[in-house]
């Protein structure tokens, strides 16, 4: 396919922050949101990009968007659902909360909260929580990841199932429309399976671009957690899926 200058443009800013926006754009391009759609279409219809409701996502399907970018990705709406997760959790209580920019939004909005055991595998969370004296903070060993702070591999397995906690908190890189949560680092998903297996209540927090996105290995089925926070279902069958298998589903937009 040919693309214009201004495509090759909106592509490589796609792949460098891993979402772009029509209406970003059209500033951006000093052109009118008709003509950024259209850039869009084209390029989502070369299978370069995604469709998102007011965008496109880079699709990245090996490989996840880089940690700075995927903190930019719906940040508001990232901050919605942290602050919809930490109402769910009353002071006084254990916790795990695993890697990811959506967890460190539940992080940052349980600040508040007294008396908490916090487990985690993601060196953000622990690094934000630690000054604060009303929540212990217990870090996982392992492999620090460099690209994020993760905390990953078999010592990371091992350390996790020493615990048996009241909530998880965990995320996912992509939703598959079969209800398969899905991720990127093999490593990764072994800690966060360890994670679920070890929470009486498993909290799923997914902004609504996971939905769009693809990642090739899996970490679970939706109908393992008890709750999930988004800020939009967009999938009609995950939203049959959570019915039927009685998820809680909670829409932040809605």
């Amino acid at each position: 396919m040919y693309l214009s200058g201004r495509q090759e443009e909106i592509l490589e800013l796609a792949k460098a922050e891993g979402r772009v926006l029509v209406e970003e754009l059209a500033q951006r391009f000093s052109v009118t949101p008709q003509t950024i759609r259209k850039d869009l279409n084209d390029l989502c219809d070369a299978r370069v990009l995604n469709r998102i409701h007011g965008g496109a996502i880079f699709p990245s399907g090996k490989e996840n968007v880089k940690y700075d970018a995927r903190r930019q990705i719906a940040a508001a709406e990232k901050q919605a659902i942290g602050r919809a997760a930490a109402a769910l959790i009353p002071d006084s209580s254990s916790l795990f909360i695993n890697i990811g920019t959506t967890t460190e939004a539940v992080g940052e909005a349980l600040l508040d909260h007294k008396e908490l055991m916090i487990i985690t595998n993601n060196i953000n969370v622990a690094n934000r929580l630690r000054i604060f004296p009303s929540i212990e903070v217990v870090i996982a060993g392992g492999v620090v990841r460099g690209s994020d702070g993760g905390i990953v591999g078999e010592a990371a397995v091992d350390f996790i199932k020493q615990f048996k906690v009241d909530f998880a908190v965990i995320g996912a890189s992509a939703i598959d429309s079969d209800g398969a949560l899905l991720d990127f680092d093999y490593r990764e998903v072994k800690v966060a399976q360890a994670i679920i297996a070890n929470a009486r209540h498993v909290i799923l927090v997914s902004d609504s671009t996971k939905f769009e996105r693809t990642a090739p290995v899996r970490i679970g089925h939706i109908s393992q957690v008890q709750t999930f926070i988004t800020d939009r279902c967009i999938t009609d069958n995950v939203r049959k899926i959570c019915a039927d298998q009685g998820v809680r589903l909670i829409e932040t937009e809605a």
